[in-house]
């Protein structure tokens, strides 16, 4: 007979890893806010993102409109079908309520944050006084694909990771074209999210012992590196556009009048953001996982 794989249990390293994160998280939504929002250099660049969207509203924005109008629905929708299917098929009761608690708690204190943090300050920019950091378009869609992606199995969390991040870059990136939110707004929601979604993880993960199992990358289709090396390849290419955009506007000899630079640079912001907190979750989560291996004869 074949032996029984032998399951190997989580390391502490994960668990450092998870605190880390989750402490990180709102250091950096603190760093955000001052910079972008009490700053004038981060006003400068932030709100200069937002004109320039005007710019390339035509076809772009008419489809990021009827995302963004569907997007509520939508991301109930999927959430909560892939969470009732898992959970009564697998019963991973625990795991979704955890999940979904996370999800209302992040959406809760977006609309909190927007309420309790001051109004923009004059700092010399014509800007709109009123507070949008965070982004509630971005949470909701953030937040729905991390209780998809807390729910599912370890195999499949890599190619829900990516989907998931890009469902949650897209309607980032669709409020910038609709002016609707800078980029810092987009990015303070992701920060939102992550710092409820990783403890909301560990929890779930110390839930699913038995389901938290994984053979690692590339023992199925699901888990192919793939997934991982896509969300890399597209932070790389964006971090190049952000450094062009920003290198044409720079002080110095060669600098020019921007009409698009820090539109460019904002999105970019907004990939690499979304993209990074990908690509950190599923590896983290890969940590968190029980792996499976062949026990010698």
């Amino acid at each position: 007979m074949r032996p029984a794989p032998e399951l190997r249990g989580v390391g502490r390293a994960a668990g450092f890893f998870f605190l880390l994160g989750t402490l990180v998280c709102p250091a950096v939504l603190a760093a955000t806010y001052y910079f972008f929002v009490r700053t004038t250099t981060g006003q400068f660049i932030d709100e200069s993102a937002l004109v320039e969207a005007v710019g390339i509203h035509g076809a772009a924005g008419r489809a990021s409109t009827k995302l963004l109008d569907w997007l509520p629905a939508l991301s109930v929708v999927l959430a909560w079908a892939v969470v009732v299917v898992v959970t009564i098929a697998r019963r991973r009761w625990a795991a979704a309520g955890i999940a979904v608690t996370a999800a209302l708690a992040a959406n809760i204190a977006t609309q909190i944050l927007k309420d309790l943090v001051p109004v923009r300050p004059f700092r010399g920019i014509e800007t709109l006084e009123l507070n949008s950091l965070p982004s509630g378009h971005t949470t909701l869609a953030a937040s729905a694909a991390a209780v998809v992606f807390l729910v599912v199995s370890p195999r499949w969390r890599p190619l829900a990771g990516f989907l998931g991040g890009s469902f949650a870059v897209a309607t980032g990136v669709s409020t910038l074209i609709n002016q609707w939110h800078r980029p810092a707004d987009v990015v303070a929601a992701f920060l939102v999210v992550g710092a409820f979604t990783l403890p909301a993880g560990w929890l779930a993960t110390r839930t699913g012992r038995r389901w938290n199992v994984w053979d690692g990358y590339d023992s199925h289709w699901a888990s192919a590196r793939l997934w991982v090396v896509l969300p890399v390849l597209a932070g790389l290419a964006f971090a190049a556009v952000a450094a062009y955009s920003l290198l044409k506007i720079a002080p110095g000899p060669a600098q020019e009048g921007s009409t698009t630079n820090y539109f460019w640079a904002g999105t970019s912001l907004i990939v690499i953001a979304g993209y990074l907190a990908t690509v950190a979750g599923v590896w983290l989560f890969g940590q968190a996982a029980r792996r499976r291996f062949a026990a010698s004869a």
